[in-house]
């Protein structure tokens, strides 16, 4: 794979310390809001790029932390904790907090098809690491005490700068908010590796350590969770552009300071995603999160489909508008697979390893996802048999993860149960909903397009809802229904027909 890395500012071939071994950590959440969309567009990149290293058939170790403890409302070490801030923000225990919001994050993930990393690592309970890290650095001359914290002193450091290449100067547009000077420190570069009660007295959080009571700064969590779980040399580290600086900055700084060599050789970011307004962001009050979109009607997998058609390096402006046309492609994409019968006729090995291979070069090269994509109209264009795409189709979305074999399933499980049902009806002289029935209007100048393979298959089911109806079968009636809404389909009976329209935003 050919990968752009942030450390030599070029795309390169991406390699390990150990051929077929890749050990990754990402940055995880700070657990003290829903996370929005934007944040979610990192981790879904991550999840792509982690499924892809295991379709080439390396073994990933993958490492996630989740921040419940000293993340500050500024990257540099000032303001407010977060934690704390939600806490106060829902009268709640900071650990209530964040047993609350690593769940919601989590189940997030699972909606956008986002696998959950096999180690997941809360910060509060490595704190007896974080503390003997820490004690390292004093010994060594990198870090020292004043006003009661421990500050790591980056002129110690050959290569401040290694990741970013620019004076800080030229960091403003990478940093998420103004810095205000911290007294204590020698050297404005210079951050907090352990806070003591001297600062954030009303800190819930504290452990005793050898400085005092108090609690880890943020950029000291990461270094010491991935040391601890992933070894002294690390092969990928994935977080979104505004962590370059100063969290991984400093990461690098405080990892290589502690270990006495080089310690990560590949950087790997997502850029952000914007809204109309600029940059998405919690502290702007309203933000966008998953069950918004599923209030209006959108299928999380839509707004996956929408990141995959961008670049993760290049900035995302979203709007409803545009998820709209991601929806669309998304539904019609599904749709053509359904009408594919995968008892018609079988795989076919050499299709699917010019594919596998094409697939390869095409999402190998900077994680083109977008290019990913196309492969499959490609594929649906080819002479071959019905099962043939669709076993191709299946091993494309390994990478993917669109769920587009099991949604197309359904769909044709749908389509396929509303024409038995409507056939047994018309055969026992019952009045099912006919397509020209269900139709908004239809009677061919509504502009509803017939032919297409979504239209007909939302038809046939009302169809069978019809049908169940007049069974007295109302449970299946209501599992209809509530499938169509799920879709962004709303019905409406009337003593004549039933009629649907597609939902808000749809």
């Amino acid at each position: 794979m050919k990968l752009y890395n942030t450390l030599s500012k070029k795309v390169e071939e991406f390699r390990t310390k150990t051929p077929g071994l890749v050990t990754m950590y990402t940055c995880g959440p700070t657990v003290y809001h829903f996370a929005h969309i934007g944040n979610l567009r990192s981790y879904l990149m991550e999840d792509v790029l982690e499924r892809f290293l295991a379709y080439e058939g390396n073994e990933v170790r993958r490492v996630m932390n989740i921040t419940d403890v000293g993340h500050l409302t500024s990257d540099a070490d000032t303001g407010e904790d977060k934690m704390l801030k939600g806490a106060r923000r829902e009268h709640k225990t900071v650990m209530e907090i964040a047993a609350y919001y690593t769940e919601a994050f989590f189940i997030d993930c699972e909606k956008l098809n986002i696998k959950k990393p096999a180690t997941v690592v809360p910060a509060t309970s490595c704190i007896a690491d974080f503390i003997a890290f820490v004690q390292v650095l004093l010994d060594k001359g990198f870090a020292y005490e004043a006003g009661g914290n421990v500050y790591f002193d980056a002129s110690k450091v050959k290569d401040y700068y290694c990741l970013t290449g620019h004076a800080a100067e030229a960091l403003k547009v990478a940093v998420r908010e103004d810095v205000s000077e911290d007294g204590n420190k020698r050297g404005k570069n210079d951050f907090v590796l352990w806070f003591t009660k001297s600062k954030f007295d009303e800190q819930e959080l504290k452990w005793p350590s050898p400085w005092g009571l108090g609690y880890p700064g943020w950029h000291i969590e990461c270094s010491g969770i991935s040391v601890k779980y992933l070894g002294e040399y690390l092969d990928l580290h994935c977080g979104g552009v505004d962590n370059i600086f100063p969290h991984h900055t400093n990461e690098i700084a405080q990892s290589e300071a502690y270990l006495g060599h080089p310690w990560c050789t590949h950087w790997f970011h997502v850029h952000h995603l914007n809204d109309e307004s600029g940059k998405m962001s919690k502290s702007k009050g309203e933000f966008l999160t998953v069950s918004l979109l599923e209030s209006k009607g959108y299928d999380p997998l839509a707004y996956r489909y929408f990141c995959l058609e961008s670049h993760y390096r290049k900035p995302l402006t979203f709007s409803f508008a545009a998820l709209d046309n991601a929806a669309k492609a998304y539904k019609k994409l599904i749709a053509r697979l359904a009408a594919l019968s995968p008892d018609k006729g079988a795989p076919d090995e050499a299709l699917s390893a010019r594919y596998r291979a094409d697939f390869l070069a095409a999402v190998g090269n900077d994680l083109n996802t977008a290019l990913g994509i196309t492969l499959l109209y490609s594929l649906l264009k080819e002479p071959a048999s019905d099962a043939a795409k669709l076993a191709v189709a299946a091993d494309l979305d390994r990478v993917l993860g669109l769920s587009l074999i099991e949604k197309a399933a359904l769909l044709r499980a749908s389509a396929q149960a509303t024409a038995g049902a409507g056939g047994a009806s018309a055969a026992a002289g019952g009045e099912a909903c006919t397509g020209s029935e269900a139709g908004s209007g239809s009677d061919g100048g509504d502009g509803v397009d017939r032919g297409d393979p979504e239209v007909a298959a939302i038809e046939a089911a009302i169809a069978a809802r019809a049908a169940a109806k007049k069974a007295k079968n109302y449970a299946e009636a209501d599992r209809i229904r509530a499938e169509l809404a799920a879709r962004g389909i709303l019905l409406t009976d009337t003593p004549e027909k039933t009629t649907w329209r597609r939902g808000e935003g749809k």
